[in-house]
């Protein structure tokens, strides 16, 4: 039997080893990476000067070729399908984008699409949109503005995916759509987020843009208040800060929820929520700060969205102040939100940030390009009327030859020629004239219809003199805007409200209020004693082996400083730790305050709520025998920050720490079997917390500091015979054995 062939190798032939290219990365992201990362800016993410991304040209265009704009709503699925030939992304891509247009869906200010069925809504994620076949949905009457003058060659067009059909590269808005309603987009290195302002200041802002191109920020803010949402709420008005988003395009509008409340139910009603977030998203954070015991206040939050809008119920413990409690939703919660912009927009395909005047002028000069364009067509129009009606104003002259010329043409094709030669017009003229009905071949038609041609004249000749004048181009343009701002502009949504008018909430303000005894040991135990606990019983249980380092009268508002062996200080609110009773262990620092491994604490201090001194002190000694006194103010920090590296020199491990106050007398003990007794004021200051300080306890070779503790007024006596005045001192022995 015949061995079968196969294209495989024999065995003892090589195969071909692919070549490998030695190419530099810098050659590999050009030639691979930038047609990719500039096709998703160009023809995706990023809007143009319409106002409009790509896909959102392209279904609309289609709405707009089906009728859409004057007829009945249709199938939502019907639209999918005819977007796909000119959008080939799928039809859930497409979907998702009509839905996003929609007035049901509420994400736009002037919805571009009336819609019927539901549409789910931009402020809840949970609230899912129906599928395709069971919506319909058409374009709003606004959208006519949208396409204003396109079937009179305003834009330019372009063949669609696969060459069968064309598609406008923009589409001529009538007013800066692109400022009017939201557009967010995410390209590669690049994102685009533009917040939609109210169309009335916007049209009145473009008309002064029209009139002064040199209109500045600070000028259009007068015109243009800020910026409109479609969920409305209030924005924190800042008028540096607008101006700098208007200057630049880069920046941000704080935006916080309103609100009723009420008294016979107790609960506070929220009726409208920044547009940057979700009614979810608010719910879930509320109820894990209940959770969390943070918001005590609260007995329970719902949903209350209906065929009325939005709503979210949150009802109240009794007693509590809804004002207040809504200053701490809104410091805590997405209630208050702020809504990131960032102006990036295609300007003839190329990337640009541009400012509130920029786009303005860049929509200006598109728009007077359309305009000139519109103008244009109507121009042909008219003159290829007029020719026809000039050729017709010859045929009256003599309407009997005429009729003996077409009567005594022999060949149908001979007739135009001959019209032509015998009334001296062009083929045009005599096409039509030859196209007459016999019936209208009378004076009385002939004269009603050159009636026209002088109004043509005059016509024609304005539209000339305004196609050549950009100033007439911009008043066109301008009763176009006056137009617009009248039938659909509308109130503000959003309220605008100054920063003065916002009641501050501090967290502080929520600790609750009482005195408390803070124990601190020395393996690192911290127990928050109130004062009515210690009345039953103040004998305090510790570890075995363990002793009490520092016992400490505090406010539970207190702020405290932890101060470790690693050279390092924590601080940390009393509040935070739970209250307990002297007969517990307590909590164990190192592992509530996330301490290094190792690390231990040597001393507390407290911070007091305001505290007024601000010539406190700490005293450090070290083994060494050295001693440093640190302002307090050394450890300010502009941040909030929990730990800081370098409280206090590490050269030499620290014996202990002292805050030093009016006659704070300090003894400091050797393992030499010596100590020395001081007057903390007698500790050197320095202005560096990392400094070391100068000796105060003269030390033997191998010898070192084992203690450094304040000496309470009424233990004074009993260690008076270690009291020196001068610095360093060798101390005196404590055993009355020298060693």
């Amino acid at each position: 039997m015949p061995k079968k062939k196969t294209n495989l190798p024999d065995a003892a032939e090589e195969l071909p080893v692919a070549e490998i290219l030695d190419q530099p990365i810098t050659e590999t992201i050009e030639t691979n990476f930038m047609p990719y990362a500039m096709s998703v800016i160009i023809s995706r993410a990023i809007p143009e000067i319409d106002g409009f991304k790509p896909a959102h040209r392209k279904l609309l265009y289609t709405m707009y070729k089906k009728g859409l704009l004057t007829g009945p709503t249709t199938k939502s699925a019907n639209i999918v399908g005819e977007t796909m030939r000119l959008n080939p992304h799928g039809d859930a891509a497409i979907y998702e984008t009509l839905v996003r247009l929609t007035r049901g869906n509420e994400t736009l200010l002037h919805p571009l699409v009336e819609s019927k069925g539901s549409f789910g809504k931009h402020y809840s994620s949970d609230m899912q949109y129906a599928a395709s076949r069971y919506t319909e949905a058409k374009l709003a009457p606004i959208a006519a503005e949208i396409f204003r003058g396109i079937e009179k060659d305003a834009v330019d067009f372009t063949e669609n995916y696969d060459n069968t059909m064309m598609e406008p590269c923009l589409l001529p808005t009538a007013f800066p759509n692109i400022l009017v309603n939201p557009n967010i987009g995410v390209a590669v290195s690049m994102t685009s987020t533009i917040c939609s302002f109210n169309l009335a200041e916007i049209c009145d802002g473009t008309i002064q843009m029209l009139k002064d191109p040199k209109t500045t920020a600070e000028q259009l803010l007068d015109i243009v208040k800020a910026p409109d949402f479609s969920g409305g709420a209030d924005l924190i008005y800042d008028r540096d800060a607008m101006k700098e988003l208007y200057e630049t395009g880069h920046g941000s509008v704080r935006l916080r929820s309103k609100y009723r409340y009420d008294k016979k139910e107790n609960c506070i009603e929220v009726l409208e929520i920044p547009y940057s977030t979700t009614i979810e998203a608010i719910i879930k954070t509320i109820m894990q700060l209940v959770k969390d015991g943070k918001l005590k206040e609260i007995t329970d939050i719902r949903d209350e969205i209906d065929l009325n809008g939005f709503k979210l119920a949150i009802d109240l413990r009794r007693g509590v102040d809804p004002d207040r409690l809504m200053a701490k939703l809104f410091k805590m919660t997405p209630l208050e939100d702020s809504f990131p912009c960032n102006f990036n927009v295609l300007i003839d395909s190329v990337p640009m940030q541009l400012g509130v005047p920029g786009i303005l002028n860049e929509w200006i000069r598109f728009r007077v390009n359309s305009v000139r364009r519109e103008l244009t067509f109507e121009l042909g129009k008219k003159e290829e009327k007029l020719h026809l009606l000039l050729g017709l104003g010859k045929l009256l002259l003599d309407i009997d030859k005429a009729i003996r010329i077409i009567r005594g043409t022999a060949k149908e094709a001979d007739v135009v020629p001959n019209l032509m030669k015998g009334f001296d017009i062009d083929e045009v003229q005599a096409e039509y004239i030859a196209e007459i009905r016999l019936r209208n071949l009378n004076r009385e038609y002939i004269i009603n219809r050159t009636k026209e041609i002088e109004e043509l004249q005059a016509s024609i000749d304005d539209l000339r003199k305004t196609i050549a004048s950009e100033l007439r181009l911009k008043n066109v343009i301008s009763r176009q805007l006056k137009d617009i701002r009248d039938k659909y502009g509308k109130p503000r949504l959003t309220t605008l409200i100054g920063a003065s008018e916002i009641e501050d909430y501090s967290a502080e303000d929520d600790v609750e209020d009482y005195n408390v005894k803070c124990v601190l040991t020395k393996e690192g135990y911290f127990k928050k004693i109130t004062l009515l606990s210690l009345r039953g019983n103040d004998e305090q249980k510790l570890k075995e082996g363990d002793e009490i380092r520092t016992i400490l009268d505090a406010s539970n508002r207190d702020d405290i400083f932890f101060f470790t062996d690693h050279a390092q200080v924590y601080r940390a609110k009393l509040d935070d730790f739970d209250t307990t009773k002297a007969a517990a262990l307590g909590d164990f620092v190192a592992a509530k305050l996330s301490f290094d491994e190792d690390e231990k604490p040597v001393q507390m201090l407290l911070l007091p709520e305001k505290d007024a001194d601000a010539d406190r002190q700490i005293a450090f000694f070290f083994e060494n025998g050295k001693g440093a006194r640190v302002p307090l103010s050394a450890y300010e920090t502009k941040s909030n920050r929990r730990r800081l590296t370098g409280a206090f020199s590490s050269a030499s491990p620290i014996a202990g720490i002292v805050e030093v106050k009016d006659g704070t007398d300090v003894l400091l003990k050797s393992d030499g079997d010596r100590a020395i007794l001081i007057d903390a004021e007698l500790v050197p200051q320095m202005k560096n917390r990392a400094a070391q300080g100068n000796v105060l306890f003269s030390l033997k070779k191998g010898q070192k500091v084992t203690e450094a503790v304040e000496i309470p007024k009424e233990q004074l006596e009993a260690v008076k015979r270690f009291r020196k005045n001068k610095l360093p001192s060798t101390g005196n022995t404590v055993t009355g054995k020298e060693n």
